[in-house]
């Protein structure tokens, strides 16, 4: 559950009533947590507290946003909130992998805390692996959304001016029954369970995902950012003079942390 740090002050009631909450899912490529690393180094985002679980690996670190000698030594766990109330928005960012069956135990804690702590909707940033996409979501754009039933009456309208695509069913048995379609989320982590439990306890969930693979997954994460800031507006996007489009990804600010994603260079002595 939340626990508030002194710096952030506040609590968990009313301090978040009609934000929204991102949350990534660790899934495939951990493109959902990178993309919320810009998101929260680009805007500038207050840590107001932790999230305590037992559903996570415990984890500790240096600051992964730090700006300064003096604050680099500040320390890190593996779910922290962070939040900007001048643009009502709120980030629960998560570090480590999940603990094997803690799931449920954590979408329902999730769950909980977005209620008590009045929140308008929660958005899931993820990713799914891009081998298992079928001919359907091999064409056009990468990137897909999902809308629970009682968000898509408030936004599902924007969804189409936009011209985002809606993530597909797919067959449940291919091959023997086409006809009945199922929600399939490959490597998305807690993505399907989180998004079918919102919907049954009528909280307002978007899913924004991008099919990729493992390895390199910078460019994913500044696809998925900019995905997330054509709806929101989070940063100003600038109009590109080839093709007349607007562009986020020259906006973001990429954290310190990033210098250290595939680990540090070779050692001159071995050579």
């Amino acid at each position: 559950m939340f626990v508030p740090c002194e710096c952030g002050g506040g609590s968990a009631g009313s301090d978040f009533k009609g934000f929204t909450l991102l949350v990534p899912a660790v899934s495939v490529g951990n493109v959902g947590q990178l993309a919320i690393d810009l998101v929260i180094s680009t805007l500038g985002m207050t840590k107001v507290g932790y999230f305590y679980t037992d559903c996570l690996v415990p984890m500790v670190g240096n600051n992964p946003y730090a700006t300064a000698e003096e604050n680099s030594m500040e320390l890190s766990i593996n779910a922290e909130v962070y939040s900007l109330p001048s643009k009502k928005l709120v980030v629960l960012q998560i570090r480590s992998p999940f603990i094997k069956n803690k799931y449920r135990p954590f979408c329902q804690t999730l769950l909980s805390w977005v209620k008590s702590s009045k929140c308008a909707r929660v958005i899931l940033l993820s990713s799914s692996h891009a081998y298992q996409c079928n001919d359907e979501q091999l064409l056009g754009t990468p990137l897909r959304y999902l809308l629970t039933p009682d968000l898509e009456k408030a936004v599902g309208g924007l969804m189409q001016e936009l011209n985002w695509k809606e993530m597909e069913k797919v067959a449940a048995y291919p091959g023997i029954n086409d006809t009945e379609k199922v929600l399939h989320i490959p490597g998305g982590g807690i993505t399907k369970l989180l998004f079918t439990e919102s919907c049954s306890k009528e909280i307002q969930m978007a899913v924004l995902l991008k099919f990729c693979s493992e390895g390199d997954n910078i460019p994913d994460a500044f696809a998925l950012a900019d995905y997330l800031n054509e709806w929101l507006q989070l940063v100003q996007s600038e109009v590109s003079a080839s093709n007349n489009s607007t562009d986020a990804s020259s906006q973001w600010k990429i954290p310190s942390s990033w210098r250290l994603l595939f680990g540090n260079g070779l050692p001159p002595a071995l050579f």
